[in-house]
């Protein structure tokens, strides 16, 4: 694949988004330069100082490191126009004025690079419109780029080309957003919203006035538009709250300005509630109070009719929650058969979500793919609305929104389009997804970029393979599927819930690396979805415990600790795939791999003691491993502890990395690893690298004895514990584990600078682990966290 080459992008506006899109700029290894107005008073940098230090505060951060906010290069339009030649894509992130963008695109002309592509990330003014002022020889470099909010989290980035944009020009962007930058891209025509916002905002609006038809508060409707109904968590009116009801508005006025002629223009009213929460100055979680507003502890909720809040908390009727757990045939027949109002607003919205689609899909986007991915990503459902309608039956589906629009029950009186009824089965099939306005389907966009995704998301309907069902399958248990894709690279995926590490899944990781040492070029260990490993299966191993207690599980934690050396020492490259969570257990796998390659958002930890015990699978083992390498390429008179500190601290506190960023921060992702932008390239980048490894000769490092910190060591952290301890800091217990953890490593009772092999250090975990099985405070912390899956503080 030929990339783009991007060597520096320029965000123009340091305001909200346009600082987190620098930041993640940052997160992704772009070098960027930021630039705002310059400052009336002080430095002239001082707007974007003050935002790149805002980055630092912001919760979740958009930021992989607090500290990689110096990597932002700080610039201002009076004095550093100059810094834009040196710049290959330039990203305009200014308020949304027309006015405005149309002035600051005259300034920066005369200092583009003639090559450079200039964006304007806008959520849904007309892309063609901004160009216009553009000169001759921008105009085909010059398109619409549209990030979601927050841009590090969010998966969606729309494209909008404009008449005159060269095509190359946005198969370069897509290529560099998708693979660089680590999104999923959507190609959006350049209408009022584009595609996700003009979806999802008018789905917003449904809710909201179906929810007033049918009488239900924001805390009801929020937990039925929530998980149950496979959406964002947040639901419909606690989104509203996080977006910003200004923000909100603002949007929907882009629709009641643009969209005169819609058949849905009367449901684009901005709802009286969302007005007067403004006009009072609550404009969401940014402000202190919307929808809802926190009062000490408690949440309470708007109460439109009488103006005031009160408590909140209302959930949905049970019976209306088991119908949203049936299939999607029989879930949607139950609801619009249903006398229950809950289930009629939700086959209300359903229903409007549905027809809202059909009717404008050909103005909107390509084909129904696009649609439903940009749902998917941007709004965080779990199926896009021409999904769901197509799992559900298509036909009779269509037949219902046909009855209720001629009922007058819709939102609209417009009638479904006449291809929704020409006898398909849905919009999604193997040969493409439907595009209403060329009357074929189309399908998925065949740049080279995407031939680094073996597995990209798929549709209800699509044909796409199953990953665990592809390839050429090696062994599999109950718990692990061995495969292989190219004949040259094992696959092992665990397939147990969360991936818990029982002994099925180490033999199968055991069988994966026997396989591979006899005719393969190494294993990559990865699996499809976001989780690497949660750690080890405790209950899996409590009938041993109960019969036998601590003792018995010796043998057990044993055979882990070897199959996990067994990963470190093979003969071929063993590479951990990993995304989601690798905690515990899964943590220890990945450190005892030859390498680990880590999607962005890899939250990597040794958690241990959240349950009353301390890692027993070779992780402590390999602090103190790592602690005398690195003192060792330091300085060799280095004093080890100096190096160890840190790992003993993230063991004790439990500490994960928040990104694969500060999990490499950790030590648990090593300098020499791989961060990957997009989740989708993860196995294809960790075949690369098991290749490269071994056609460059890969050797396992050879088995050797390594210092120790020693007993001084350990006297002196406990000192500190103690202090701790004292002053209520940290339980008795928790005085107890960490001084074990203490123990293991720095050796245990043995001088500073004693030699130790891996199986030495190996032994104390077993020991201390299993002692720690049977201490009563130990066994109240597993129990409670199997019942409640919360800690216990004992």
């Amino acid at each position: 694949m030929t990339r783009f080459p991007v060597r520096k992008v320029a965000v123009l506006g340091a305001g909200v988004m346009g600082a987190q899109i620098a930041a993640h700029l940052v997160n992704v290894k772009v070098p960027v330069v930021l630039f705002d107005l310059p400052a009336k008073e002080g430095p002239k940098n001082a707007i974007v100082t003050k935002a790149v230090d805002g980055l630092k505060k912001l919760k979740p951060s958009p930021l992989g490191v607090p500290e990689d906010a110096a990597l932002i290069q700080q610039a201002n339009y009076e004095e550093h126009l100059d810094l834009l030649k040196d710049c290959d894509l330039v990203i305009e992130a200014i308020a949304e004025r027309m006015d405005w963008k149309l002035d600051l695109y005259k300034k920066i002309a005369p200092s583009l690079a003639p090559h450079a592509i200039v964006a304007s990330n806008t959520s849904g003014l007309s892309i063609t419109k901004l160009s216009e002022v553009l000169p001759e020889e921008i105009k085909p470099r010059f398109c619409g780029i549209h990030f979601f909010n927050p841009p590090r989290y969010m998966y969606l980035v729309e494209l909008i080309a404009t008449p005159t944009t060269q095509p190359e020009v946005i198969d370069q962007l897509e290529a560099f957003v998708t693979s660089a930058v680590g999104k999923g891209v959507v190609r959006a025509k350049d209408t009022p919203n584009f595609v996700a916002n003009r979806v999802g905002i008018a789905g917003m609006l449904a809710t909201m006035k179906e929810a007033e038809t049918f009488g239900l508060s924001y805390d009801v409707v929020d937990d039925l538009t929530g998980k149950k109904l496979g959406r964002a968590s947040s639901g419909t009116f606690r989104t509203a709250d996080v977006v910003g009801l200004d923000t909100m508005a603002h949007v929907i006025k882009t629709l009641q300005d643009n969209l005169a002629d819609d058949p849905f223009f009367p449901s684009y009213a901005t709802p009286a509630v969302v007005t007067k929460l403004i006009g009072a100055g609550a404009l969401g979680q940014k402000s202190g109070a919307g929808f809802y507003k926190k009062v000490g502890k408690d949440i309470q909720r708007f109460d439109a009719a009488t103006g005031d809040y009160v408590p909140a908390g209302k959930k949905a009727d049970e019976i209306v929650a088991r119908m949203l757990k049936k299939a999607p045939a029989e879930r949607l027949k139950l609801l619009r058969e249903s006398t229950n109002p809950q289930a009629q607003f939700l086959w209300a919205i359903l229903r409007d979500g549905f027809h809202y689609a059909a009717v404008h899909l050909a103005d909107i986007a390509e084909s129904a793919r696009e649609v439903d991915f940009a749902m998917r990503w941007g709004f965080g459902t779990s199926q896009g609305p021409f999904e769901l309608w197509q799992q559900a039956g298509w036909k009779q589906v269509a037949e219902w929104v046909k009855a209720d629009i001629d009922a007058g029950k819709a939102l609209s009186e417009a009638p479904l389009p006449a291809w929704v009824f020409d006898g398909r089965d849905g919009v999604h099939t193997a040969e493409g997804s439907w595009s209403a306005s060329q009357g074929k389907y189309i399908p998925r966009s065949k740049l080279p970029v995407y031939a680094r995704q073996f597995f990209p998301e798929s549709l209800v309907g699509d044909g796409s393979v199953e990953p665990l069902k592809s390839g050429t399958e090696l062994f599999k248990n109950d718990e692990v599927r061995v495969w292989t894709l190219d004949n040259e690279v094992v696959i092992a995926s665990i397939t147990a819930k969360l991936h818990l590490i029982s002994p099925l899944v180490t033999e199968g990781l055991l069988k994966a690396v026997e396989i591979a040492e006899k005719s393969y070029k190494g294993v990559v260990i990865w699996s499809p979805d976001d989780v690497f490993s949660a750690g080890a299966n405790l209950e899996a191993l409590m009938p041993v415990f109960m019969k036998s207690g601590g003792k018995g599980i010796l043998p057990e934690v044993k055979k882990l600790q070897d199959a996990f050396l067994r990963l470190r020492y093979a003969t071929v490259p063993v590479v951990s795939a990993m995304r989601g969570i690798a905690l515990g257990g899964g943590c220890e796998i990945s450190v005892h791999s030859a390498k680990r390659v880590a999607a962005m958002e890899t939250y990597v930890g040794l958690v241990e003691v959240g349950v009353g015990l301390i890692p027993g699978g070779g992780g402590l083992t390999y602090i103190a491993r790592r602690a005398a390498e690195m003192a060792a390429a330091g300085n060799a008179n280095a004093d080890i502890f100096a190096f160890l500190k840190d790992g003993f601290t993230n063991a004790a506190m439990a500490k994960v990395g928040t990104s694969a960023i500060e999990s490499r921060k950790l030590g648990y992702i090593l300098d020499s690893d791989t961060i990957v932008a997009n989740k989708d390239e993860l196995l294809y980048v960790a075949i690369t690298e098991a290749k490269a490894m071994y056609d460059a000769g890969y050797r396992a490092p050879h088995k050797k004895l390594f210092p120790v910190a020693g007993r001084n060591a350990k006297a002196t952290v406990m000192g500190q514990l103690a202090n701790m301890r004292d002053g209520g800091f940290i339980s008795q217990h928790d005085f107890h584990i960490s001084t074990l953890i203490a123990d293991v490593v720095t050796g245990g009772d043995v001088d500073a600078g004693s030699l130790v092999s891996e199986e030495y250090l190996m032994a104390l975990e077993r020991k201390h682990f299993c002692a720690l099985l049977d201490n009563p405070k130990t066994q109240e912390r597993i129990m409670g966290m199997l019942q409640t899956g919360k800690p216990v503080r004992n």
